[in-house]
């Protein structure tokens, strides 16, 4: 039976230090300048009622992924279970793709000169039954990863605690990748 991989990113709980945005680009050979992901920090309010969040921006791993239907040449693909893909080999660097994410989680990598984008370290830890480089290296366990259908995982048990929010969930892309919205600091919203 296939895994039904998700990450949570609870908002509450990072500080914004980057180590995953690092862990990911030691892990992954991500060439300067470019990133897979990186942690954004919003700042809403004026001081001293200030608001931080902290927004993670990578590929969320869309079920119905536009990326993938988009491709000409079959490049970008999902696993069977769900992991969204770029063979770098068959892509064209047509960026069709790149256009198509709702989430501008793709770009050009000038070294390869194919698309890329995070992958959850699927071929190089997850496959091995490792978690992704950026979760194994958060200093606050801001991130959890793992098979949402396995009752007893951690990723099952963040998910039936909180109140998860999807990115842009109105378009139907239903991401894998999901946040607990930050409760701290002045509400502006």
């Amino acid at each position: 039976m296939s895994k039904k991989y998700r990450m949570i990113h609870d908002e509450n709980l990072c500080i914004g230090c980057q180590a995953c945005s690092v862990a990911c680009r030691s892990e992954n050979d991500v060439p300067d300048d470019i990133f897979r992901l990186q942690v954004r920090v919003e700042t809403k309010g004026t001081f001293p009622n200030l608001k931080m969040d902290m927004r993670r921006q990578s590929c969320v791993m869309c079920e119905d992924a536009p990326c993938v239907e988009v491709c000409p040449t079959k490049a970008s693909f999902q696993t069977s279970d769900g992991v969204v893909h770029v063979d770098e080999s068959t892509c064209v660097s047509c960026k069709y793709c790149i256009v198509a994410c709702p989430y501008n989680a793709r770009f050009m990598n000038p070294v390869t000169k194919a698309v890329d984008k995070c992958t959850f370290c699927y071929s190089n830890r997850v496959k091995k039954g490792l978690d992704p480089a950026c979760v194994t290296v958060c200093p606050t366990d801001a991130l959890v990863f793992g098979d949402i259908s396995d009752t007893s995982s951690e990723v099952y048990k963040k998910a039936n605690e909180n109140n998860l929010l999807y990115p842009k969930a109105h378009l139907g892309t239903k991401p894998k990748v999901a946040f607990v919205p930050n409760k701290r600091g002045v509400s502006y919203e």
